[in-house]
């Protein structure tokens, strides 16, 4: 099974590092399946807005809600994310090279989300890529019941790692 995870500091850094490294993949020939995500800073100084891409060349689909100026806690759209795991499922079944899943975030902690997908793609031999806050990081690790691998946020050490699962399978076919 490759399941790999990866985590960087910064608010909003793992979403770059992902979105590179599906452009980058993507150009090398290879079929990206999944999600990135893309956030749009606000003129009205509230929240970003979040967007999630459905990989390769989908809708983007708003996955945050604008809950007004005062409103506190989860801006998250179930629906939308809902929405877009309905179209990463679809496209599994395409076939795929990689899946990458923008986050495991709390809709997936509390086993909605893209689990399925994940385990889908798996099951497959796709090998998996998943951004990882620190928020969900335990949730996660039971979730992959300690088969899934961290790898550095660096879109070159991504890449590798994709590399390093592929390759072994080509070579056996």
């Amino acid at each position: 099974m490759n399941l790999a995870y990866t985590m960087a500091p910064g608010r909003g850094d793992t979403d770059l590092i992902l979105h590179k490294l599906a452009n980058q993949l993507a150009s090398r020939g290879l079929r990206c399946c999944g999600t990135v995500q893309i956030n749009s800073e606000r003129a009205d100084s509230g929240p970003c807005d979040m967007d999630v891409q459905v990989l390769p060349d989908g809708p983007v689909l708003r996955i945050s809600q604008d809950l007004g100026p005062s409103a506190r806690g989860c801006r998250l759209d179930p629906a939308a994310l809902e929405s877009a795991v309905g179209l990463v499922s679809a496209s599994l079944a395409g076939g795929a090279d990689v899946l990458i899943v923008n986050k495991f975030g709390k809709h997936e902690a509390e086993g909605r989300g893209f689990r399925t997908a994940i385990a889908e793609a798996l099951a497959l031999g796709i090998p998996v890529i998943v951004g990882v806050n620190t928020l969900n990081l335990e949730a996660f690790v039971d979730f992959a019941g300690g088969l899934a691998i961290r790898v550095s946020p660096e879109c070159d050490a991504l890449a590798a790692w994709v590399a390093g699962t592929i390759e072994p399978a080509i070579e056996a076919a």
